[in-house]
């Protein structure tokens, strides 16, 4: 656990932290951050895959005036990159997602809060000092799953992403004893099972989400509602169908099932099923301005990013995920610069993307 507070010296680029994140965590910290489902393929495919979309320059195109402004559910943003959620932050620096919060809010941008956050969302909103969005882990049943929502939506959040990917998420790290997940009511428990009964099947998912509940949520929702961990077609179709308000393209930054499509890999063919029917969010494998850039490219309206900023955090905790946040929203304004394209808005249209 961090306590740093200044930046450090020669950072360049949001990757320039990932080594002074290294040196402050322990190994087990660091490979629980940075670790990946499986072989890792999914979790390094991620990053590569962005290096396979070349970038045309258009050079003497007027860009003064030029900006990164969006808005997203009727919130104002300076820029399109938004805090993803991760758990126990809590484990990177010792005021953990209160930093994290407080970062987005000085850099006009937007977090997303873990269920498993390491604080209460309460305390968390409260350092923001504005509405943050939160990040819905089902909780083995709809009172429990109810009771966590209402919990967040009284304080003030005002969007809430419920993620699908991960259907029953525990801790892959022993935590520390004083760092858990404050805002759950209990870890949640398997029944006993028969001899001839699955953990699996009749255990962890026996608890896990459906479609039925993802429809019922929806019901208890009034604020905006977006569902975060879809690659396939099919289940797009059905997201949209019931009504939800937006939809993240994400693998779960490589975390949950190793040899998935890369999130960029999809995303052109989910852009154009979604077509302006709902907000498209982009998550996994962004390291860079640049890829923020070839990811709105390819049809997202946003950005979330991740272990980016918990590097920022480790190394100099609210001052550096603020840092990495202009990092990388001034290596998104020099490209779409470079590719002549002003605002976010031109640069589906640009026809800038090449690939190799």
């Amino acid at each position: 656990m961090s306590e740093h507070t200044a930046i450090p010296n020669n950072i360049l680029t949001a990757m320039d932290y990932q080594s002074h994140a290294q040196a402050r965590l322990s190994s087990t910290i660091w490979q629980y951050l940075e670790g990946g489902a499986g072989k890792g393929l999914t979790l390094k495919a991620n990053v590569e895959v962005f290096d396979q979309v070349g970038l045309m320059s258009r050079p003497l195109s007027n860009v003064k005036s030029g900006h990164t402004r969006l808005a997203l559910f009727g919130q104002q943003f300076e820029h399109p990159f938004l805090l993803a959620p991760i758990a126990y932050q809590r484990l990177f620096h010792k005021n953990g997602e209160k930093m994290s919060a407080m970062a987005a809010n000085a850099q006009a941008g937007q977090m997303v809060v873990s269920s498993l956050a390491s604080q209460t969302v309460e305390e968390i909103i409260e350092a923001a000092q504005q509405p943050l969005w939160f990040q819905l882990y089902w909780q083995g049943d709809r009172l429990g799953t109810l009771r966590l929502l209402k919990r967040a939506l009284s304080c003030g959040y005002n969007a809430v992403m419920f993620t699908v990917d991960a259907p029953v998420k525990q801790a892959v790290i022993a935590l520390p004893d004083n760092i858990q997940a404050v805002n759950l009511a209990s870890p949640l428990a398997i029944s006993a099972l028969q001899a001839h009964q699955s953990m699996v099947f009749d255990g962890w998912m026996a608890q896990a989400p459906t479609w039925d509940d993802v429809a019922w949520l929806r019901d208890q929702i009034k604020v905006p509602f977006l569902i975060k961990g879809l690659l396939h077609l099919a289940d797009v179709e059905k997201t949209l169908a019931l009504g939800c308000d937006g939809l993240v393209v994400s693998n779960h930054g490589g975390r949950v099932l190793d040899s998935v499509p890369t999130s960029l890999s999809v995303l052109p063919a989910i852009a154009k099923l979604v077509s302006g029917k709902a907000c498209l969010l982009f998550d996994s494998g962004i390291r860079t301005g640049q890829d923020a850039y070839k990811a709105l490219a390819l049809g997202a309206d946003a950005l979330m990013i991740g272990r980016p900023y918990i590097w920022g955090l480790t190394s100099a905790g609210a001052m550096g995920v603020a840092h990495v946040l202009k990092l990388m929203r001034d290596e998104l304004e020099m490209t779409m610069a470079l590719s002549g394209v002003p605002t976010l808005a031109d640069i589906k249209a640009s026809n800038t993307i090449i690939f190799n």
